[in-house]
């Protein structure tokens, strides 16, 4: 696992507002600049200034060619990719103003969830769907839509599908948690995962329903989002950042630390997971817990590269995150839209390998093994409790380190190692047979 440190060096960006009279649209030109290649990162973001409904964005979708939908607290915005058009409000038809999700199928339909059900607009007119018509609760979470042409949709009593005809649904009664679904994705083999509010993850095959929580590896059995790549990896976000299942959903790896964020905010609650055409994990982190604090951050195969609202993005609030067409990537937030334009292609050059942290859970010992790209530099070792407070630290050089942490009390600590100008973060219990 390779995160960004809140305290490791940011890349360069130079900052710059320009002013387009023809859309009015405020643009911040980030130059990312690396000893690799010097690439062009541009924010653009759009409130009701530039047409948008309404700037409380819940949800984004990516439609056909270049046309973008946005959930919001008036209705649904719609852009074309120059302007916005005319939105989908509740005088066409829209069952509720406020519109939580937003999902544009294959056929050029837009699916939009409310509180109050979901509603699908075909480009002149509304169809309204609740549970008078066989859906098994009108709170939608979440829509999607399968390789079948199935659409899914995620609500507070589980999962339903819908063929066109009738609804198929998936509650505590079929296995399912408390809490409903956030969030539906699927793997190549054409088999269902639930993002659950409360039990983590599931996955839905032939077999049946399967459950994954924070006894499988997950940092938490909040699951907000899903994304599965091409190699049919889940990466699994989180109230406590991702976890990455496998192709056989074991667990790869875990990643905590995604965005920088002041201290005690350590771990990172996760809004949404998306992947885009480079096959760049991105990923939306939103704390509001004494302060309001958040961003976005992708993955380049090696760090998390993170920005914030100080940066350029609409704002803190982050709700969900989508790929356009053309590769761009948008942001809703609470205060606005963000389209990142240019991301740059290259991949960090940061070594691959990780620490290997063990016993875990540890008695009076803890001991570090370093990867082979590491073993002829130092590394500093920070143990964090869980309100993100430093409690010990050391330096390793070398192979390793044998670590006595018999003065520390039982609980989940983060360990923090640092070296060569990356950051592994890592969860740790510390029980057993204390002094």
């Amino acid at each position: 696992m390779f995160c960004a440190s809140n305290n490791m060096a940011k890349p360069h960006l130079t900052l710059s507002n320009t002013f387009d009279p023809m859309k009015g649209i405020s643009i911040c030109v980030l130059a990312l600049v690396s000893s690799m290649a010097i690439q062009a990162q541009v924010l653009t973001n759009f409130t009701m200034q530039e047409g948008l409904l309404d700037d409380n964005v819940h949800a984004v979708c990516a439609g056909q060619g270049n046309d973008l939908w946005f959930g919001t607290q008036s209705g649904v915005s719609h852009f074309d990719g120059v302007e916005f058009l005319d939105p989908v409000t509740v005088e066409d038809g829209l069952v509720h103003e406020t519109v939580f999700a937003v999902m544009c199928d294959s056929n050029g339909d837009v699916w939009m969830g409310t509180d109050f059900g979901l509603t699908r607009f075909d480009g002149t007119a509304c169809v309204t769907y609740t549970t008078d018509d066989g859906l098994e609760d009108n709170r939608i979470k979440h829509v999607f839509e399968d390789a079948e042409g199935l659409i899914w949709i995620g609500h507070n009593d589980g999962a339903s599908s819908f063929d066109g005809q009738a609804f198929t649904n998936y509650t505590t009664a079929d296995g399912l948690p408390f809490g409903g679904v956030n969030h539906i994705a699927q793997e190549s083999d054409g088999s269902m995962w639930f993002g659950t509010g409360l039990g983590g993850a599931f996955h839905l095959s032939s077999e049946g329903l399967t459950g994954y929580t924070s006894n499988d590896g997950l940092p938490n059995n909040s699951v907000r989002s899903i994304a599965v790549d091409a190699n049919d990896q889940k990466w699994v976000g989180t109230n406590e950042g991702v976890a990455v299942l496998g192709p056989g959903n074991g667990l790869a790896e875990t990643h905590l630390s995604l965005i920088a964020l002041p201290p005690p905010h350590v771990i990172n609650p996760v809004e949404d997971v998306v992947l885009d055409a480079e096959g760049r994990v991105w990923v939306g982190v939103y704390v509001d817990y004494l302060v309001s604090v958040g961003g976005v951050a992708y993955f380049n195969g090696a760090e998390w590269v993170d920005f914030s609202a100080e940066e350029g993005l609409a704002g803190p609030n982050v709700r969900q995150l989508a790929v356009a067409a053309n590769g761009d990537v948008w942001v809703a937030t609470s205060t606005g839209l963000t389209r990142f334009s240019g991301t740059p292609a290259a991949v960090s050059s940061h070594p691959k390998e990780a620490w290997k942290v063990y016993p875990n859970p540890a008695g009076q010992r803890l001991r570090l093994e370093a990867p082979n790209a590491m073993v002829d530099a130092d590394a500093e070792v920070v143990l964090r409790n869980a309100l993100g407070k430093k409690v010990a630290q050391t330096t390793v050089h070398g192979f390793g380190l044998d670590w006595d942490v018999s003065n520390l009390p039982e609980g989940v600590y983060l360990l923090e190692v640092t070296g060569l100008g990356w950051t592994q973060i890592q969860r740790v219990i510390l029980t057993g047979n204390r002094r």
